[in-house]
């Protein structure tokens, strides 16, 4: 992870795999830190959520529809609302993996 964020996210709490309707989602995490959160799909960070700032992968943030389907979710919005804060600057594409 980038060093900056990891920083700034503080001391690791805790991992727990996200809720879904069904219950637990397979291969995507939650990651609690003392500062913030971090959505992991499989091995990769999709995007942090640290002291109201949101950081999203610039390579991974829209790998797929299922990605897409679950950072949505962490993030509470949809991809078209996504879209529109990185090209406004409120969220910041960066190197998280």
């Amino acid at each position: 992870m980038n060093k900056a964020i990891q920083d700034m996210l503080g001391r690791f709490i805790s991992v727990e795999q996200m809720d879904g309707i069904n219950g637990p989602i397979k291969n995507q995490f939650i990651v609690r830190f003392e500062n913030g959160t971090v959505f992991q799909s499989y091995f990769t960070i999709i995007a942090v959520k640290s002291e109201g700032q949101i950081f999203l992968d610039v390579e991974s943030w829209d790998y797929s529809r299922t990605t897409g389907k679950y950072r949505n979710m962490f993030l509470g919005e949809s991809k078209a609302e996504t879209f529109r804060r990185i090209k406004n600057g409120l969220y910041k594409l960066v190197d998280l993996n």
